[in-house]
């Protein structure tokens, strides 16, 4: 896997994880500011991601898994504090739960808590993977300035710097156009396997301190209603869990609002180091 990394100080070391057919360089903003705070930071190319390799098989949440464990112990790194954005926060609480000595503090970056149900047409489906997919094969086949317009157009608060980190989910085909990185067989298996394995089957053996960041666009009004029960349940069945809200905000809030993300992420890794109260 590739890994980004930014050396930091003598901070907790940050693993910061991206969503399903996204990279790691759309964390960059973040992570400059995490280790300006002094925090060694590490970011994740999936396989089959960015610029990791691109293998066969293993496009499950147990294979990534795996492969964020063995990424752990290469890099000796235990008690680190995991922000996972999207599918990347359904792989920070499965590895926290089965492997709790890696993770000391995780962030659930609008993911992580989503409730795979089939109860409107803002509900998370295999189907609504499906048109995601179509969208997919719509603007496979653009020029690269074609897909960067695009991107302005459907993100006009991102940096130039996290338009340019979007592209690098696609490459170049023979003729010049560009192509998804991620085979479409492989979104999909990764797709199935997230409504295979659910993040609340693991809330409770998750003994970390859990921060869930939660988005609510502008344009998806009843989708908050949706977002508020699904974070109330997570809240519910993990031990040590807050919740902050950001309003008229995208799904992709870390490369919307890369300062206050960061503001965030520090505070969860004040609240892990924080001497435990005495008691009385």
């Amino acid at each position: 896997m590739n890994v980004r990394h930014r050396p930091g100080r003598d901070g907790r070391p940050f693993l910061l994880l991206h969503g399903l057919g996204s990279n790691a360089r759309l964390w960059d903003e973040v992570a400059g500011l995490l280790a300006a705070a002094g925090h060694p930071v590490y970011a994740l190319d999936m396989r089959g991601h960015g610029d990791s390799d691109l293998p066969e098989h293993g496009y499950d949440n147990a294979t990534a898994v795996a492969d964020l464990v063995a990424v752990c112990r290469e890099l000796r790194l235990t008690g680190a504090l995991f922000a996972g954005h999207s599918w990347g926060g359904n792989l920070a609480v499965r590895l926290a739960a089965q492997h709790p000595e890696l993770a000391a503090g995780l962030a659930l970056v609008d993911g992580g808590w989503l409730g795979f149900v089939d109860t409107s047409r803002y509900a998370p489906t295999r189907e609504k993977s499906v048109e995601l997919a179509g969208w997919w094969r719509d603007v496979t086949g653009t020029t690269e300035e074609t897909m960067r317009e695009l991107l302005r157009g459907l993100h006009p608060r991102w940096s130039e710097a996290a338009v340019s980190a979007s592209l690098a989910d696609m490459v170049q085909g023979p003729d010049g156009l560009l192509v998804q990185r991620l085979p479409l067989e492989h979104y999909m298996s990764l797709a199935d396997s997230m409504w295979q394995d659910p993040p609340a089957r693991w809330y409770p053996d998750i003994t970390a301190p859990v921060l869930l960041l939660v988005a609510l666009p502008a344009h998806a009004a009843s989708w908050g209603t949706y977002a508020r029960k699904w974070v109330a349940e997570a809240e519910a069945a993990i031990p040590r869990a807050e919740s902050r809200w950001y309003v008229d905000t995208d799904h992709n809030l870390h490369v919307e609002e890369p300062e206050r993300v960061a503001g965030d992420l520090l505070d969860l890794a004040r609240l892990v180091d924080e001497p435990a109260p005495e008691r009385s």
